[in-house]
């Protein structure tokens, strides 16, 4: 009796060593592949047509290619694909970053815009593709998919990926594209998670006005809940930095608080049923505007590293994921009998998005131009095609998504379930490489004369004389945490004893020009008079015994 115990014991014990040892050889692969990523993305810096995503992408496939044949055709990956891991731990320092990076004028001053795009034109991008996939996946076979089944793929494929539009679009060459495209993934979002809801939870066999009266409701409450978390735990944050002092003991008290608020809005987000995504965005602009304000001269530093660090990675890890997992054997052996039709389920899914989401950036754009008075702030006809292209773009999210509504951990026994994954890969894989590729070519070939803004792309840019000399009303340099220098700080510190050093506009006619009572006028005196001295901001510099910041003070009460 012990001895059959012990031996089942053993065995148990050498089954568990086995697959640790295996989980250990797999995550050192997976991190070579990574530095791999990283190198050949350095190499190819300079290259106008590749990017770290497709490079990780195109890496990813050669590997899944290897292990295949290694594993006799049994096997792609290292790693089996969890959307948990994807939603919780990869895509939250994406998005977060994003938004403490953001340029905020140029985002809200295209607020409405980015609504429109991302609210309305999501509602028609999912009509138009809903009504072509069910008039044509009816007629074909592609095994049993319910109504909730075409409405959600629909969905997946009706919403801009922002974790793409981060690696086509430059924030500093091309500000207007990128807050719009990028805005308009980010609100989507919202959109997307009230359309799923809808499918699982209305009688979509009977749809009248108060199912849409209802889900018009359920947006807007989604979209402001969310934006508040994120702005409250933003302000949070502030103010508990702001009071407390953290940097007085350690500096890496501030940067973990940071880190963990910012973390934490998305997972308050997740626990009541909000979107995530829009409230660790928020919640990233908060912090740029207030939060990072607050801390020591090290932990700026230190943050802007770190919160850069994290989600470039991520996205490096995502990237190269898809590309294995797009060779899984499994999820093509169902499609293996009849693989015609699943290129023709792709070719129309395909088609439709780039019809659905025509039917929104045209028309809305011409809409929007109507509204606007100054022929500047019109969204021209080439612009309006860069929108449009970079747009069509579909990678981690839409996989993790598709996995999430068709497969079980990870699999599918259905030959329907098997046909809509297949599909989303073959659309990923085509629309990050094609379209990815082709996006900065026909950026600089349609818009040859866009402005390129570099101070803002870089740390080493904090502190720096250029950012002084920029011209005052220039719109795109407008991040807070770009701006900002220490002698700025200083100075706003001790303005009763040294004058202030103010930039000089570039023009005089800017400034005649300038409009002097808007949104953001009104904001500014908002901000200045009530919120700043709540929450602090540029101007407060915490002082620390023995900081950069403490030392240049000195010489400056020394010279003075």
């Amino acid at each position: 009796m012990w001895s059959q115990l012990s031996s089942l014991f053993y065995s148990k014990m050498d089954m568990l060593s086995t697959s640790d040892h295996a989980s250990v050889v797999s995550m050192n692969l997976f991190v070579a592949l990574l530095c791999g990523c990283i190198v050949i993305g350095h190499l190819l810096e300079e290259n106008r047509w590749m990017n770290e995503s497709i490079t990780a992408l195109l890496i990813g496939l050669c590997t899944g290619v290897v292990i295949l044949l290694i594993s006799g055709g049994k096997s792609s990956h290292l790693l089996v694909f969890s959307e948990d891991l994807f939603f919780i731990y990869l895509l939250p320092p994406i998005i977060f970053n994003a938004g403490f990076q953001v340029k905020k004028k140029q985002f809200f001053r295209n607020f409405i815009t980015i609504i429109m795009f991302g609210a309305i034109g999501t509602l028609v991008s999912f009509s138009v593709i809903s009504l072509g996939a069910m008039t044509i996946f009816k007629k074909m076979d592609i095994g049993s998919l319910e109504l909730g089944d075409y409405l959600a793929i629909c969905a997946i494929f009706a919403a801009t990926d922002s974790v793409c539009t981060l690696q086509v679009l430059n924030q500093d060459e091309t500000p207007l594209l990128y807050s719009l495209v990028f805005g308009e993934g980010v609100v989507n979002d919202a959109t997307s998670v009230v359309l799923f809801n809808a499918i699982q939870n209305f009688d979509l066999t009977n749809i009248d006005h108060r199912i849409a009266i209802q889900f018009s409701g359920n947006f807007l409450y989604l979209f402001f809940a969310s934006t508040m978390l994120g702005a409250m735990t933003g302000l949070l944050s502030a103010y508990v930095i702001k009071k407390l002092y953290f940097g007085r003991h350690s500096t890496d008290r501030e940067v973990a608080l940071m880190m963990l608020m910012a973390y934490l809005s998305y997972m308050l987000a997740e626990l009541f049923y909000l979107s995530g995504i829009l409230t660790v965005f928020f919640c990233g602009i908060v912090m740029s505007h207030y939060t990072w304000h607050n801390v020591t001269e090290s932990s700026r530093v230190t943050t802007k590293h770190a919160f850069a660090t994290l989600p470039f990675v991520a996205e490096i890890f995502l990237f190269l994921y898809v590309g294995m997992d797009a060779l899984d054997i499994e999820k093509w052996r169902f499609v293996s009998d009849s693989p015609g039709t699943s290129v023709a389920v792709s070719s129309i899914l395909l088609g439709l998005l780039m019809v659905g989401r025509a039917a929104f950036v045209f028309p809305l754009s011409l809409l929007i131009n109507f509204s606007k008075k100054s022929h500047s702030e019109k969204i021209t006809f080439n612009q309006q095609i860069v929108i449009w292209w970079a747009g069509l773009m579909r990678g981690a999210v839409s996989m993790a998504l598709a996995y999430n509504q068709f497969t079980r951990p990870g699999h599918t026994q259905l030959r329907g379930n098997a046909i809509m994954i297949t599909s989303t890969i073959t659309i990923v894989l085509f629309s990050t490489m094609v379209f990815g590729l082709l996006t900065k070519p026909l950026i600089l070939f349609l818009l040859p004369h866009s402005k390129h803004f570099n101070s803002a792309s870089t740390v080493s840019d904090l502190g720096s004389p250029k950012s002084l000399s920029l011209p005052l009303l220039d719109g795109g340099q407008d991040s807070e945490a770009d701006m900002d220098n220490q002698d700025e700080a200083v100075n706003n510190r001790y303005e009763g004893i040294h004058n202030r050093t103010i930039a000089r506009p570039g023009s005089l006619r800017m400034l005649l020009n300038a409009p002097t009572h808007t949104v953001h006028y009104y904001w500014r005196k908002f901000d200045d008079s009530f919120m700043r001295p709540v929450f602090g901001g540029r101007g407060f510099v915490p002082y620390v015994p023995g900081s950069p910041i403490e030392q240049n003070t000195d010489n400056l009460l020394d010279r003075t």
